[in-house]
């Protein structure tokens, strides 16, 4: 590649000189050179370091004491001229032969000396060890072309080879000789973001002056030399390899290998100079066959720059349009063919044009305004239509769905009416006698009105005992209806009992498969359980009934024991009476007996494992010492399971069976709505997933209580009574549902309450303050918890004593867990 000398040294020479020159360098290079090498890989760069003619290093690839991310960076960025393409290999080989010359006059005599150090070296190049590395520098130089530049020209550019410390990173940059040292530094802090009085740079130990030129460390113009860098404050500002910077394609400096002979090459370090510029594209043509593109070639010679002129091209003048209208005449007259003597023209196209009434610019524009008020007027129209039908759709469409609502209103409250009154008929758990208890007790009331309002004295006291008769009456019907309940549940119970008992071991795997396992216990749960089923099945026939109580006999004889014992023999009297052909209803009697002791059989761990953990009474008499209260109405020490406590209870009070059995004597009350509201109020708590918990410590007297005491049994907006529409949601949802922060609606009212974004906002002043003085109330009575709201959120460790502090007293709950 040719230097900024070498430029204008060839831009001098005639047409005919660079003609003749170049057919002469092309006839000895085809004669002595035949190969062109280029070695950008380490591997191939180590080879070439040692060779005898001297050692040039590819600083685009790092040697062993280099970094593998050394940068090759040009001295001048903004002054480097980037090539966008390589030229083919003459031109090169001209180019750099051109380099080691001043001017036109030593050009001819630079190519001979070359070529001829060439031949001369190629029987001479011996490979070289890497420990002579240091003493083939000088054996380099003398390989090299005789470059005859004068070291006083300042733009001639040198390799300098910068070696970190204590890294041993080397940095091959050019720069030009007549850089000083301070450049160098200002170079490598601008590149290694360090400050420049902190670098030292070392030659032959000795420190260099920022002074000092490169020309004065003694290299040549196109010559090499190995400097090293220091810090002065290691710790602060330590010397760091140099990153690669991807953005040059080309490093400042290359190893050309030429051969000189048959076996011979020679290495010649080539210098890049980076063109400012991007060649134009001077086009091409395509191959037909193989569809390759071929380029037209271009020189590198600088283009000319555009002389300036003073004249200013960019002025308001040459931006600014002036218009200008004047009607003019044309100056040209033409001639029209008319009908004459000799000359027919047709008139059949022409056609008649009349002037009519000229009209000014004050009727063109009325008439415009008139046009434009009649467009406006039926697009208004047209939109009000639009409007209109839209209104009535969305009316059509709320109609409708006011309609569908009220229908599904209906028909919940029919199905509602429909199912309490299945329920009176045929009642099955407790709820349903709650229910047909409550219903007697407004029968009583309503009969006790009528009564007191129709009669007095003796008449009254009569219409009086009939009253109690009746109702006497119905508690003994509604007796016998629990008794058949109490014996079918209790058919449920058992087989619930004993299909838990058959059930397999299940867990979820990490894919969210389900695996189940049966155990040897769950295998004899499920014998027992078939066994049990055949023994109380009926409508057997003799035979079947036999082969039943004979697996019957054979499974309880595995255990010897009493009641092992009495089972075989109740089992041993009814094969003698089946064989006696006694008939089966007299067999009920003893049947029954052999399903109980089988079931008791059943219920004993030591027969059957799986039953332990489903049993109410523990197995362990340890557990009994731990959560038994005295209940003092019943007189039995029972679980603390067994007992119902409410939010603010201090002391523990009647068993649960006791209270239901006081409130069926007294009070007759039905919970069923209350615990249908509990449960709504629970499931939106759980929907919000804020940890809420003061929701899920009420139990279902203290919902009624609240919803009875404090909000009336209505709706806080419409006053609507009946508690199967009515919701508990929160006044402001962005803190915890609590006594004090409830409101009880509709659950239409309530969706609609639940979308505000301020509830304090959307209400009036007088609504807003009677929401609050019931949520005073509420606190007031619930003070309990409003006192141990705060400690609820605490840690998890401290929540069950927080539990017992709000459901008992503190003596109390030091023993007692809810």
């Amino acid at each position: 590649m040719e230097s900024t000398a070498g430029s204008l040294d060839v831009a001098q020479q005639t047409d005919v000189e660079i003609t003749s020159e170049y057919n002469e360098m092309k006839q000895l290079i085809a004669a002595g050179v035949e190969q062109v090498q280029y070695e950008p890989t380490h591997q191939e760069q180590d080879q070439n370091l040692s060779l005898q003619n001297g050692e040039v290093q590819n600083p685009g690839q790092p040697s062993q004491m280099e970094s593998e991310e050394t940068p090759d960076i040009s001295e001048d960025q903004n002054n480097s001229n980037m090539p966008e393409k390589k030229d083919d290999l003459e031109d090169q080989e001209l180019s750099e032969t051109v380099n080691y010359s001043k001017d036109s006059s030593h050009q001819t005599e630079l190519n001979t000396e070359h070529l001829q150090e060439i031949q001369e070296n190629n029987t001479q190049s011996t490979i070289v060890t890497e420990e002579d590395r240091d003493s083939n520098l000088p054996r380099l130089s003398e390989n090299r072309p005789e470059k005859k530049m004068s070291s006083d020209d300042p733009s001639a550019t040198a390799t300098v080879k910068v070696m970190l410390a204590p890294d041993g990173q080397v940095i091959t940059v050019a720069f030009s000789i007549g850089k000083s040292i301070e450049h160098v530094k200002s170079y490598f802090a601008s590149q290694m973001k360090i400050p420049e009085a902190v670098i030292r740079i070392m030659f032959e130990g000795r420190i260099v002056e920022d002074s000092e030129t490169l020309v004065d460390l003694g290299i040549r113009p196109h010559g090499m030399i190995q400097l090293e860098m220091h810090s002065m404050d290691p710790e602060n500002y330590p010397i760091k390899a140099m990153k690669l910077q991807h953005e040059y394609s080309m490093p400042d400096v290359i190893t050309v290998r030429v051969q000189t002979g048959d076996e011979a090459y020679q290495d010649i370090a080539v210098e890049i100079e980076r063109l400012n510029y991007r060649k134009p594209y001077l086009g091409g043509y395509r191959h037909k066959v193989t569809g390759v593109v071929f380029h037209h070639a271009g020189t590198q010679t600088v283009p000319k720059k555009i002389p300036e002129k003073d004249i200013a091209r960019f002025c308001r003048d040459t931006q600014t349009v002036f218009e200008k209208k004047k009607p003019q005449q044309s100056r040209n007259t033409m001639a029209t063919q008319m009908t004459k003597i000799g000359c027919y023209v047709t008139n059949i196209t022409d056609r008649l044009i009349e002037p009519k009434k000229y009209v000014t610019a004050d009727e063109f524009h009325a008439r415009r305004l008139k046009a434009v008020i009649t467009i406006q007027t039926y697009f208004r129209r047209f939109h009000a239509k639009r409007v209109v039908q839209q209104l009535r759709e969305e009316r059509r469409l709320r109609l409708e769905w006011e309609e569908k609502e009220e229908l599904r209103k209906r028909k919940e409250k029919q199905e509602r009416l429909r199912k309490e009154y299945e329920r009176r008929m045929n009642p099955k758990n407790k709820e349903d006698f709650e229910l047909l208890y409550h219903a007697l007790e407004l029968w009583r009331k309503e009969e006790l009105e009528r009564i007191n309002q129709l009669y007095t004295g003796a008449e009254r006291k009569a219409a009086l005992c009939a009253l109690l008769d009746q109702e006497t009456h119905l508690i003994s019907s509604i007796g016998r209806h629990k008794i058949d309940a109490g014996e079918e549940n209790q058919q449920k119970a058992i087989q619930n009992l004993l299909s838990k008992c058959c059930e397999p071991k299940r867990w979820k795997a990490f894919d969210g498969k389900t695996t189940e396992m049966d155990t040897q216990f769950t295998i004899r749960a499920r014998e027992l359980r078939d066994i049990y089923n055949s023994v109380n099945t009926k409508y057997f026939n003799r035979d079947e009934r036999l082969d039943a109580l004979l697996t019957l006999k054979h499974t309880v004889k595995e255990h010897d024991c009493k009641l092992t014992q009495e089972i075989v023999e109740l089992i041993d009297r009814e094969a003698d009476l089946l064989m006696r052909g006694v008939q089966n209803s007299n067999l009920e009697g003893l049947r029954k007996r052999i399903s109980t002791l089988f079931l008791q059989y059943i219920k004993i761990p030591t027969f059957n494992p799986e039953i332990a953990r489903l049993l109410k009474v523990p197995q362990d008499y340890a557990v009994f010492r731990k959560n038994i209260y005295f209940c003092p109405s019943c007189k039995s020490y029972l679980p603390s399971t067994e007992f119902s406590l409410s939010a603010n209870a201090r002391s523990i009070g009647r068993c649960r069976k006791c209270s239901k059995l006081d409130n069926e004597a007294r009070q007759r009350e039905e919970f069923t709505k209350y615990k249908i509201l509990l449960k709504q109020l629970k499931k939106s708590e759980t929907d919000y997933e804020d940890d809420a918990k003061i929701a899920f410590l009420l139990q279902q007297e203290d919902l009624q209580y609240l919803v009875e005491n404090i909000w009336g049994s209505n709706s806080a907006l419409s006053a609507c009574d009946d508690l199967y529409e009515l919701v508990m949601v929160r006044w402001d949802k962005y803190y915890e549902w609590s006594p004090w922060n409830c409101i009880l609606l509709t659950k239409e009212e309530a969706a609609a309450h639940l979308k505000l974004a301020n509830a304090d906002q959307a209400y009036g002043i007088v609504f807003i303050q009677k929401i609050k003085h019931k949520h005073t109330l509420a606190k007031n009575y619930f003070s309990q918890i409003s006192e141990m709201a705060p400690f609820i959120h605490g840690d998890k460790s401290d929540q069950m004593a927080t539990v017992n502090d709000l459901v008992i007293s503190k003596p109390i709950a030091d023993s007692f867990q809810v």
